[in-house]
């Protein structure tokens, strides 16, 4: 047990940006120990992370984030030094039709995490010295932004630390209060903390339910493409391995009680991220140029959606030297021709076939 110079225990590490930030720090650190607890539940996938299942600093536990003894027991059986906390439910439809889950998991879940960590620490000799618990949260937090221009950038303000939040959606709502928590144990307690909010994801291994996986399959089979209102919503988009590369410079630097927002720079209207998706699609499969533009079916919004989402990340470059390496263009190029790649993935997740890989490879703590 004290042969690793450090414990982390990282949440939901079997879903989307969970799986590359494990991946990530397993290869990077073979000194740390990389403790991933997921429920996996449908959007958490162990196929995610065949290529270190056996790297001997790698420890998978399955377990629900709100079973307060269980999680006590990784606190004391593995000497846990730090949190990565990535573990929630995020999709925002989901969280329209059925709120109390997305409370359950993003709100207790974290407050759980929050009061098992400080009972374990509290309890050492050290107490908090050399903790962290960081909390990977959203810029849905923070409502949205009006549109200015016809033109990327589409406005003149942008999300910064310090903006009010002012969630919309039943899961921006769950997250927003769970950062509440977090901070509260940081002034409250003396939890060293850490927050960061981030603008929207893609990248490989992104469950087929959110928007660019889905789009990419739906092309390739040639399936209506359903765009809300008129497509006009806008988003910042961030590649995932500049996320991951964010949040191992975050957590080294060890800024107790800071919170830094991750944005990737990319404003794109949805309907302009769509038709880029169809031409890289179209191209690479030797299709006719705009071939498949037909399949955009317009249907009505969603409920309490957000105009426009941009984030202002120019702390995190000030003061970290972060910076995107992955530009929108190449991204897409990327995200694209590794689905293309990844048929039978797709095929496993989008039929459900991949959850039978959780009986075969993990019945509970490794």
């Amino acid at each position: 047990m004290d042969s690793f110079e450090k414990n982390i225990l990282i949440t939901g590490g079997a879903g989307f940006i969970g799986s590359h930030l494990v991946r990530h720090f397993v290869r990077k650190y073979p000194s740390y120990r990389i403790i991933n607890l997921d429920a996996l539940t449908y959007a958490g996938n162990l196929s995610n992370l065949r290529d270190i299942e056996e790297c001997p600093n790698y420890v998978f536990v399955k377990g629900d984030i709100c079973d307060g003894e269980l999680v006590s027991g990784l606190f004391r059986t593995y000497r846990i030094d730090a949190v990565i906390h990535l573990a929630a439910e995020s999709h925002v439809d989901r969280s329209v039709l059925d709120p109390f889950t997305f409370a359950r998991t993003n709100v207790m879940g974290t407050l759980n995490l929050l009061h098992c960590a400080r009972t374990c620490w509290g309890s050492l000799k050290e107490g908090f010295d050399g903790k962290l618990f960081y909390h990977i949260s959203t810029d849905e937090v923070y409502g949205d932004l009006p549109i200015t221009r016809d033109t990327a950038p589409y406005g003149e303000s942008f999300f910064t630390e310090e903006t009010a939040y002012r969630p919309h959606s039943p899961y921006s709502a769950s997250k927003a209060s769970s950062d509440h928590f977090v901070r509260a144990f940081h002034d409250t307690y003396g939890m060293p903390v850490t927050i960061t909010n981030c603008s929207n994801n893609y990248g490989p291994f992104q469950h087929p339910e959110k928007l660019i996986p889905l789009f990419i399959n739906n092309i390739v089979n040639r399936r209506p493409l359903p765009v809300y209102g008129r497509g006009e919503n806008v988003r910042d988009w961030l590649y995932v391995e500049d996320h991951v590369r964010a949040i191992d410079l975050i957590f080294h630097a060890r800024r107790s009680g800071a919170t830094f927002n991750i944005g990737g720079f990319n404003e794109r209207r949805n309907i302009d991220v769509i038709r880029t998706l169809i031409s890289t699609v179209d191209r690479i499969l030797g299709r006719a140029e705009g071939e498949d533009e037909c399949l955009v079916t317009f249907v009505g919004d969603r409920p309490g959606h957000d105009l426009r989402y941009a984030i202002d990340s120019s702390l995190l470059t000030g003061e970290l030297g972060w910076k995107c390496q992955v530009s929108f263009e190449q991204g897409i190029e990327k995200t694209v021709r590794w689905y293309l790649g990844h048929t039978r993935w797709l095929e496993e997740v989008t039929s459900g076939e991949y959850m039978k890989y959780y009986d075969t490879m993990y019945s509970g703590r490794k």
